[in-house]
């Protein structure tokens, strides 16, 4: 249908245009989509066999949809993404507040406009991307903003009274008549308004000022709502509940894999910094791992959840620790290390809600303790396990590094602001640690070894084997027992 030659009512018959309602505009697309194997939902990760076909089945039934889960679960973008499903444009009567379909009007000004002239109504295209609303529910939300309310200088102007229809300022709803219409944190929504929507959800008319208007919208409604919100702050009520059709759970990304994608897709990254700093997969592992220890902490609201924007954030500052690095010695390139995530730190404490003990700790040392504990999760993927317990006679994979820091008394020290150039002869002087990447990860590159041998360090640390110390300019590592046995 070539749509730019239609422009009024009589064209559109002629062209046999026919009227469907949204949630059937969402239904058919689907089914194309589903048919021709193609994705409805491009870059949604890790919601293939939970969320979304739980999702095209609620579209399927024409269902209003609840997504409930916490922060950070592509709840919104879900909805967003559904925009995809619907027609690319749809025929407006020109003029209409309510997108008033031309074949069946709905509101007073579509209906006398069509009686007045008939075929010749101007009519204009409404493209898919112009039918998307969405509202942050909070407590401030009144009945007037998201229904409407009778405006009094429209009464004065056309000298109407306060009970004609024509005299109603249309509130969010009624304006995204024929789109999807969105609201975030439902619970937060007072229960009064709460009430107004189950009305239009069911019986298809407002109640605006004391007189009721019959309006069959069509609408696809989208809520999202959190878990906390329901104890914390607001619930749902009941009859509205009742009538939203389907409620779908979502969930955060369950193995590392699917939130680097996440995390990759994501990140605003500037390309100067995609060019000269190289990221080592073990350093993007250890990201996730980090998000993943978050959520298992005990120091961290588990029911408040830790959002998939934790990861995003601490990749950029990751990135630009590095690139604070380069430009403070004036370097061109150089390689993410295990050191440059203490920079990610003011990432983690924006992003997380702590409990009591977890304030007693302070948020600043419960992100530095969940660098660690991602780092002694991963260590055995990689490496031999590390007993905490053996018997004196029984040698192990890293006594030869634990004995050069016995020797080394004064202490190795890794500067935050070292040149690369000095900071791999560094690493590169603590020998046995070539020999431990030799034997058990032979395939590594010259450029990702350096921060694999530094994540070594940090493992012994954490199993007790070295110690570590963190002073403004950088870290020092040392033999644990070294300076009782010196005698200092």
């Amino acid at each position: 249908m070539k749509i730019k030659n239609i422009k009024t009512l009589g064209e559109l018959k002629k062209a046999g245009y026919k009227s469907k309602s949204i949630k059937d505009e969402l239904r058919d697309n689907l089914i194309v989509k589903i048919k021709s194997k193609t994705t409805a939902f491009e870059g949604v990760h890790g919601y293939e066999n939970t969320v979304i076909p739980e999702l095209e089945r609620a579209i399927l039934s024409r269902h209003n949809i609840n997504f409930l889960g916490l922060r950070g679960q592509a709840k919104t973008r879900l909805a967003r993404l559904m925009l995809n499903l619907l027609d690319e444009y749809i025929p407006v009567v020109e003029g209409s507040e309510i997108n008033d379909d031309p074949l069946l009007p709905i509101s007073r000004f579509a209906t006398e406009l069509i009686a007045e002239k008939g075929n010749d109504t101007p009519i204009i295209w409404l493209h898919r991307s112009d039918r998307f609303a969405e509202k942050l529910a909070t407590p401030d939300v009144t009945v007037a903003d998201i229904i409407g309310d009778v405006d009094p200088i429209k009464a004065a102007n056309l000298k109407l009274s306060y009970a004609d229809d024509r005299v109603i300022h249309y509130g969010m709803i009624p304006r995204a008549n024929r789109c999807i219409f969105v609201i975030n944190e439902l619970p937060d929504l007072q229960a009064r308004i709460q009430v107004a929507l189950f009305n239009i959800l069911q019986e298809g008319d407002i109640q605006i000022r004391g007189f009721k208007l019959r309006l069959p919208l069509d609408i696809q409604f989208v809520f999202t709502a959190n878990p906390e919100d329901y104890t914390n702050r607001g619930s749902i009520v009941t009859p509205l509940k009742d009538r939203i059709g389907s409620q779908i759970l979502t969930h955060y990304p369950t193995d590392i894999e699917t939130a680097k994608t996440i995390t990759q897709q994501e990140a605003k990254s500037d390309i100067r910094q995609k060019q000269n700093i190289h990221v080592p997969e073990l350093a993007k592992d250890l990201l996730e791992q980090i998000v993943f220890e978050a959520r298992e902490s005990d120091f961290i609201d588990e029911k408040s959840g830790v959002s998939a924007r934790l990861s995003i954030t601490a990749f950029e500052n990751l990135l630009s620790t590095a690139e604070l690095r380069t430009l403070k010695n004036d370097e061109e390139t150089t390689t993410v290390r295990l050191s440059d995530f203490l920079g990610i730190i003011p990432a983690i404490t924006g992003k997380v809600e702590l409990v009591y003990e977890g304030e007693q700790e302070g948020a600043a040392q419960v992100a530095y303790n969940l660098i660690g504990e991602a780092v002694k999760t991963l260590f055995p993927e990689f490496f031999p396990k590390i007993e905490k317990l053996k018997k004196q006679e029984e040698e192990s994979p890293y006594d030869d590094i634990v004995s050069w820091f016995f020797n080394y008394s004064e202490g190795f020290e890794l500067l935050d602001s070292l040149r690369d150039k000095e900071y791999k002869a560094l690493l590169d002087a603590v020998s046995p640690l070539d020999d431990l990447l030799g034997k058990h990860q032979p395939k590594l590159t010259k450029q990702e070894s350096y921060f694999v041998k530094e994540f070594v360090l940090w493992a012994l640390v954490e199993y007790k084997q070295l110690s570590k110390y963190r002073f403004t300019e950088g870290i020092q590592f040392k033999d644990p027992y070294g300076s009782f046995i010196s005698g200092l």
